[in-house]
This record gives C-alpha cells, structure tokens and sequence, in this order.
C-alpha cells in the first residue's frame, strides 16, 4: 500500500468557533439560583477534589448538600410551598462552598 503524505487542510476563512473572554483573573462566583448554578458546583466539588485541594469526605459532603438542592428544585416545580426550604438550603450550600473556598485559598498561602 502507499502512503498518503498529504497533510490535511482546513479552511481558515472559517470563523473560529471558540471566542476567547478575558476574564481578568478574577473569578466571580455566580449566586445559586438555578439548577445550572448548584450542577456546577458539584462540578468544582470533584476538580477541587481531584487536583487535591479539598478530601474526598468534604466532596461527598458537599455531593450530599448538592443533591438534596436538587431534589428540592423538583419538589418546588410540585409544591411552590417548599421554596422557603429550598432558599435555605441554598444558603447553606453557598456557606459551605465559601468555607470550601476559603480554606483552598489558605492552604495555597
């Protein structure tokens, strides 16, 4: 068999498809409003968790905290009722995430 030894070739008049946001370094945590915002927290849960900056029991910790939000997201979209619990919890979860936070930043110092 031959080889083939051309390269392949993309069109650079395409525009690129990732658009790059500076951010200036600083990272602005978005208040748990919504399902997406409570996901992502479990998301920097087990980053934080892999790269060694927080224990996996604070991970399962904040996992637990996560999916009782969610549940709760769920019982409101039922019983509006509920919302007074799920924005406790809420709170509880941001409090837990800023000790989180905290204690990564003190640990890097």
């Amino acid at each position: 068999m031959k080889k083939e030894t051309r390269q392949l070739e993309l069109p650079l008049s395409a525009r690129p498809k990732l658009t790059l946001i500076k951010g200036e370094g600083q990272r602005v945590q978005e208040p748990l409003t919504n399902r997406d915002a409570v996901a992502r927290v479990l998301i920097e849960a087990g980053a934080d968790m892999l790269l060694r900056r927080i224990s996996p029991e604070r991970a399962e910790h904040i996992e637990q905290k996560v999916e009782a939000v969610l549940r709760l997201f769920d019982r409101v979209d039922r019983h509006p009722e509920a919302m007074a619990e799920l924005k406790t919890r809420l709170d509880d979860l941001e409090a837990l995430m800023r000790e989180t936070r905290d204690g990564r930043v003190r640990r890097r110092i």
